[in-house]
């Protein structure tokens, strides 16, 4: 199966607005998006939670009843289904993440693991948000490894730059982690690596042999280039719309299913086969269905 290609639908963001775009929000409507996804050849959705409340749905929620209820509507929508939790939060208040991780025991979650200076400059000069600093100290990233452990989940490492690919290795070195860690290199952030399918040679270069990776590339037309070298490479495969709303020929997307059938073209162009959910799970060391377990 090594030969196979994982696809995670990125389903819906962190603040995406959903007057503005067709992301989803509610358990209904997220469940609905999934079994697109899944039947377009996700076997992976990874999911940022939302707030319900009325005009509320662009703002993220750590409310741990509306983790459960999002995600248990997801799994039976689509029948083992890996689900990629986020973590992601700036500061050092883990808790709403946490709790979140405990309600919902997901199979994978996103482990970020270094800090990055989140920036991006408007054509005029201005900055396009408020300069920030997305901050994951080791003290925090071990916070999140514990929890995770605890929950049976498996981390899979967000490396937004060069060098927090090496750390990843650290923490192996260190034993803040045991076992082969699943890496996810962040590509298109405009202050982190770029878009560019000429850096994938060098990150593989850097990370630890055999263990599985993916990008997540995010932006427009100049993502495409580097998921078909993704793919030639041997790395699973992630789009949806929290990282683009463009088809290569420029067509925007109303969901996430054409951005993962998308991805099922690239994968079969690069000769490679679609991984099913329990393939997924095979190949990531998981359990054959949600039992809260999973490999490490």
């Amino acid at each position: 199966m090594s030969d196979k290609a994982i696809l995670t639908c990125a389903i819906t963001g962190v603040l995406t607005d959903p007057a503005q775009h067709h992301v989803p929000v509610t358990p209904e409507q997220l469940a609905h998006e999934a079994r697109r996804a899944v039947d377009a050849g996700a076997a992976v959705v990874h999911v940022h939670f939302r707030q319900q409340s009325a005009g509320q749905g662009h703002l993220p929620s750590w409310d741990p009843q509306v983790a459960l209820d999002c995600t248990q509507a997801m799994r039976e929508a689509c029948s083992g289904l890996i689900v990629n939790q986020s973590t992601g939060v700036v500061g050092p208040h883990t808790r709403g993440p946490i709790d979140c991780l405990r309600a919902t025991r997901p199979e994978m979650a996103a482990c970020n693991a270094g800090s990055l200076n989140y920036l991006k400059v408007r054509s005029n000069g201005a900055w396009a948000w408020p300069p920030m600093l997305f901050d994951n100290p080791p003290a925090k990233v071990q916070d999140f490894l514990d929890a995770m452990a605890e929950t049976g989940t498996l981390p899979e490492f967000e490396c937004f730059d060069v060098g927090i690919v090496r750390c990843v290795e650290m923490y192996v070195q260190t034993g803040m982690y045991r076992g082969l860690p699943a890496y996810n290199f962040v590509m298109g952030v405009a202050s982190g690596m770029p878009a560019d399918p000429d850096l994938l040679p060098i990150l593989l270069k850097l990370k630890i042999q055999d263990a599985p990776w993916q990008a997540t590339v995010i932006g427009r037309a100049e993502i495409w280039p580097v998921h078909r070298r993704v793919a030639e490479l041997g790395g699973h495969l992630r789009s949806g719309l929290e990282d683009t709303f463009y088809l290569p020929d420029g067509t925007q997307v109303q969901s996430n299913a054409p951005l993962i059938a998308q991805l099922a073209q690239c994968a079969r162009e690069a000769g490679r086969a679609v991984a099913t959910p329990q393939e997924a799970r095979q190949m990531l060391g998981l359990a054959p269905q949600h039992t809260g377990q999973a490999g490490a």
